[in-house]
């Protein structure tokens, strides 16, 4: 029987909860999450507590702030010009959106306050700080395929469906041509 492992693939029914018991995220009654472990698709924490799980375990665990998406980071605080925004949309606080990131990535954002023509916006992750509590039952763990390993993604169901005519690259945007 496989064992949850780097290089596995892993479906898994979750449900992950703040400290105060607020449910943030589930899966339950839906499809299984279907990830590959080992290659930075989930939080570290998450795939940790996961390791030699086999198929009808089910793990509850919490993960402070460095085990999944770190403690706040005051520079990651930054004030800009509102004109930087637009005009499309009208801003507010609490709003959060997306900014370029100069290798042309996107990166999320909050705004934290408005004065005048000046916005802060908070460019940490929405949890970061926060202490996390999952409750996880394994469904399904099988070993990878060396496709899915050398391209750092599930293939099939519950992962990256390829066109047949694509057989040997997953196409724009996979990042694995």
């Amino acid at each position: 029987m496989s064992t949850v492992a780097n290089d596995t693939v892993a479906r898994v029914f979750y449900t992950g909860k703040f400290e105060d018991g607020e449910i943030f995220d589930t899966n339950q009654g839906g499809e299984p999450l279907t990830f590959l472990v080992g290659h930075r698709q989930m939080i570290s924490g998450f795939e940790e507590e996961l390791m030699g799980a086999s198929i009808g375990d089910e793990r509850t665990f919490k993960l402070p702030p460095d085990r999944a998406y770190g403690e706040r980071d005051e520079n990651m605080f930054q004030v800009v010009d509102k004109s930087v925004f637009g005009t499309e949309m009208p801003i507010e606080v609490g709003m959060s959106s997306y900014a370029q990131t100069e290798g042309g990535g996107m990166t999320m954002f909050t705004i934290t306050k408005i004065d005048g023509d000046q916005v802060t916006v908070d460019f940490n992750h929405v949890m970061a700080g926060k202490t996390l509590e999952f409750s996880v039952e394994v469904v399904d763990v099988r070993e990878a395929t060396k496709d899915e390993v050398a391209h750092g993604h599930v293939h099939g169901p519950g992962g990256v469906q390829h066109e047949v005519s694509k057989a040997d690259s997953c196409g724009p945007g996979c990042g694995c041509n």
